[in-house]
């Protein structure tokens, strides 16, 4: 049986291509209207990860990169959640990548000049395969927040990078998980850009006692929703509805 299409996005809770106070998005705004096309084949299927793809410690970015028995510098954190489709259902088996600042605020890229120093124990990115019920979690450090030349004092809130494949490359979603609190959430032009409320609370992860480690690691509870698929025709009725 064919599987369906996906849902089309909602494009209310997106920020529009150019928005004048997010400088860099006049470079990467189109000159020309999108063009909509019908999901294909290469849309709806792929790709597929197993367990042999990932080690065990790709997920643990405290201790990942170390080297001699030592660990990553900075406040030890859980981030944890479920990948779930519009409909509610889990995405299991999908690969999440994650990449960050180190407790700092600066990244492991030759390109980044920010004064504070790197860590020889952080390399600062992460993967792994959520389980049969969606789930996915990462050992971390917290990033520090850093300064970016958008205007002469703007600065990034902390915040972790994430890649997820979903079950199909129409589903693939890169974005970005803020923590609850962070005062600099309200002030960042790129979070300013986005035009629904509601939309931009999803990107902001809450304190999780209930998942916290005792003298170990303060956790935070980010649930991730791809698009969802619509009901496919079989003998003339929507499966499984």
């Amino acid at each position: 049986m064919k599987p369906g299409e996906f849902y089309q996005r909602d494009r209310s809770m997106h920020p529009p291509a150019y928005t004048k106070d997010y400088k860099t998005s006049v470079a990467r705004s189109p000159n020309y209207a999108l063009i909509s096309l019908q999901n294909s084949a290469s849309e709806i299927t792929g790709p597929t990860f197993g367990h042999n793809d990932i080690d065990p410690m790709d997920k643990d970015l405290i201790h990942n990169y170390a080297s001699n028995g030592a660990c990553a510098i900075g406040e030890r954190i859980i981030v944890h959640g479920r990948v779930l489709d519009e409909n509610g259902n889990p995405v299991p088996k999908t690969l999440v990548e994650i990449w960050q600042a180190n407790a700092g605020g600066r990244y492991r890229h030759k390109k980044d000049t920010y004064l504070a120093p790197i860590d020889p124990n952080f390399g600062g990115c992460g993967r792994t395969l959520t389980d049969e019920n969606g789930y996915y979690y990462f050992r971390t450090v917290k990033p520090g927040a850093y300064p970016w030349r958008n205007w002469v004092n703007n600065w990034r809130p902390a915040h972790i990078h994430l890649s997820v494949f979903g079950t199909a490359f129409a589903q693939r979603l890169i974005t970005q998980m803020y923590f609850e609190g962070d005062p600099l959430i309200k002030t960042c032009p790129i979070l300013n850009s986005i035009p629904d409320a509601d939309a931009v609370e999803q990107l902001i992860a809450l304190v999780d006692m209930n998942a916290t480690i005792p003298l170990d690691s303060i956790a935070y509870k980010f649930d991730i929703i791809l698009r969802g698929r619509r009901s496919t025709l079989f003998e003339n009725r929507l499966e499984g509805n």
